[in-house]
């Protein structure tokens, strides 16, 4: 074989080796941005999904928010409302123990007409869901009720609730306000023997 033809062979191998090597790096070109955008969209998804999730976590917080705002708009109102139905039960009462104005005839007319008005409020309450919390002889709640006192008692359970002191009331499952309660606490030992030493010496006097 000449020489020229030798190095022709030789540059046409080279020459197709380069080319082949350039296709190779293309290839590999081509894959790395074929991965880059799946890459990409993937991330893109990812970002578009938790913005969505995101939006709608905040619809929700904004729909309960608003219903709450909507429920509870008037809490404050009703509560002070209270004081006025406290107001109303303090006049009744009064009104019934006064010595003076027993002799007084249209009295009876007079407690009727406030009567009337305790009802309307008390349902206007009801309509707006607002309801009496029922204490007396249940077990004492601190979430419903709050202690003003203890009473010595040993025919009950200790922490029963035997006293209302003041209403309390929820609004829907609120709590509006309290009733302020008395509860059962057991007769101390030493005040039950001396209670009872004090019984057998009446007892004995009474003989004599």
């Amino acid at each position: 074989m000449a020489k020229s033809e030798k190095r022709e062979e030789e540059k046409t191998l080279s020459e197709d080796k380069n080319k082949d090597q350039k296709n190779d790096q293309e290839k590999i070109s081509d894959q790395k941005v074929e991965e880059t955008i799946e890459e990409k969209l993937k991330t893109t998804q990812e970002k578009l999904l938790r913005s969505m999730a995101e939006t709608e976590n905040q619809r929700r917080r904004f729909e309960k928010e608003k219903q709450e705002a909507f429920e509870f708009g008037g809490f404050n109102f009703a509560r002070e409302s209270l004081l006025l139905l406290d107001n109303i039960d303090r006049a009744i009462i009064s009104f019934k123990n006064d010595e003076s104005l027993k002799n007084i005839k249209e009295l009876n007319k007079i407690i009727d007409g406030i009567e009337v008005v305790k009802k309307d409020l008390v349902s206007i309450f009801k309509k707006n869901n607002i309801e009496q919390i029922v204490c007396l002889n249940k077990k004492f709640d601190p979430n419903f009720h709050q202690a003003m006192l203890e009473i010595e008692d040993n025919t009950k359970d200790p922490g029963i609730v035997i006293q209302e002191i003041q209403k309390g009331y929820m609004m829907k499952d609120r709590l509006l306000r309290p009733s302020l309660v008395g509860v059962t606490k057991k007769i101390e030992e030493k005040a039950q023997k001396t209670g009872e030493e004090e019984t057998k010496n009446e007892k004995k006097e009474e003989k004599k």
